[in-house]
């Protein structure tokens, strides 16, 4: 008889933990699985990803407008929904005096909790034999999934964002098991949660470099180069994420600025969205690169564009393992990450990528020096060629959280 397993994540859009699931989903044995997916809100670009073996499960209203604007959740008469939300900003507030030196981390979690207790159950009356959530919160699969066994997963670098261990540590104790997507993101985590050293499993991240090749053929190149023209004499870098303080996006426009300044010419794009749009444009402005640094905006199929780029860059501030970095090597691009904690379990520094500094100058430095090297960026690109990115074989941890 098949196991079952439910899994539960926000959305599909353009996002490495979606795309990840993606890969995970496509790795999975249907012969011995059956697979129910809970996406709250049926929205996102990877919607139409999914394997046709997958169940996805009826969107439940109050779910999907859990991260809907306030005004969207009244006129669709969410008002339970809302006073819930009201709550939890109020309590956020509260909490935010008493822990000053916090970021935002805890906010989804206190959002859960006000809203969980009008949520309704997910999935099978009977119960699955494993449970997932995929990304946090996680306690809304935690309380509101029937299942023998419960997994989650861990994305992020927990040693660079601020936990409120005493809210967090029943959550997590509570999962079988917790997954984490590199060696790195477990040290990180357990440096914070040293007592679940026993629930981790690693489970890195799934991709198919067919899916992701295929992709790159959606677009032609000519329409690709409308975008992204070919600098002649040049490079052109490519960035893709969330702008958000994470990526560190907002500190491009300087870093292009001292590069420029070294003697290279380059442009420099970045493909995404997100709260730190705003800041990133003032940023352009502020460092006088309007020319040198070019958002692209939002990306169904980034993929083309990657193909089309002479460096991959991610100057990311912190990760847990970038898909899109992963993405990138697939696709024999020469990739070049700042030296955030995690970035050792990330490329192999001098092989398949660079690391450079991530301070503005040093990140400069060190990229002028390889746009102008061009013997090194072929060793890298040789490097990525021989090497094997999907980690499906990763897929057969599944069977141990059962």
């Amino acid at each position: 008889m098949k196991k079952s397993i439910l899994i539960a994540i926000h959305y599909l859009e353009i996002g490495g933990a979606e795309i990840s699931l993606i890969g995970f989903l496509q790795s999975i044995d249907y012969s011995k699985y059956d697979v129910d997916l809970f996406v709250y809100s049926h929205r996102g670009e990877l919607l139409e990803y999914i394997p046709k073996q997958v169940n996805l499960l009826k969107e439940i209203g109050v779910y999907a407008h859990m991260e809907a604007s306030v005004g969207t959740a009244l006129k669709r008469g969410y008002f339970g929904l809302v006073l819930r939300r009201v709550w939890a900003k109020i309590r956020y507030a509260f909490y935010k005096i008493k822990h000053p030196s916090l970021d935002n981390h805890p906010l989804h979690n206190i959002i859960s909790e006000s809203v969980l207790p009008i949520l309704p159950k997910i999935g099978r009356k009977e119960g699955y034999n494993l449970a997932i959530s995929y990304l946090q919160p996680h306690n809304i699969v935690l309380k509101k999934v029937s299942a023998a066994k419960k997994a989650c997963w861990i994305h992020t670098d927990y040693a660079c964002v601020g936990v409120d261990v005493q809210q967090e540590i029943g959550v997590w104790s509570a999962y079988d098991n917790i997954v984490s997507i590199s060696e790195d993101v477990t040290n990180s985590f357990l440096s914070v949660f040293p007592s679940l050293k026993n629930k981790i499993l690693l489970l890195k991240n799934i991709l198919s470099a067919d899916f992701v090749r295929q992709r790159t053929l959606e677009i032609e190149e000519k329409e690709i180069r409308k975008e992204m023209p070919k600098l002649e004499g040049g490079v052109n870098i490519l960035s893709v994420g969330r702008f958000c303080y994470a990526k560190n996006y907002d500190n491009v426009p300087d870093i292009c600025r001292r590069i420029i300044n070294k003697g290279c010419r380059i442009c420099w794009y970045l493909i995404g969205y997100g709260s730190d749009e705003e800041l990133i444009r003032k940023k352009i402005k502020e460092a006088g690169v309007e020319k040198n640094v070019v958002i692209l905006g939002k990306k169904a199929n980034p993929y083309p564009y990657i193909k089309s780029c002479d460096i991959y860059m991610q100057p990311s501030r912190f990760e847990g393992n970038s898909v899109t970095v992963r993405e990138a090597q697939i696709l024999a691009k020469p990739v070049v990450i700042t030296a955030y904690p995690t970035s050792g379990s990330q490329v192999e520094d001098g092989q398949d990528g660079i690391i450079v500094p991530q301070d503005n100058e040093g990140c400069a430095t060190a990229m002028a020096e390889i746009i102008k090297d061009k013997v090194l960026i072929e060793k890298i690109r040789a490097g990525v060629v021989k090497k094997n990115f999907e980690n499906k074989e990763q897929i057969n941890v599944l069977d141990t959280m059962f």
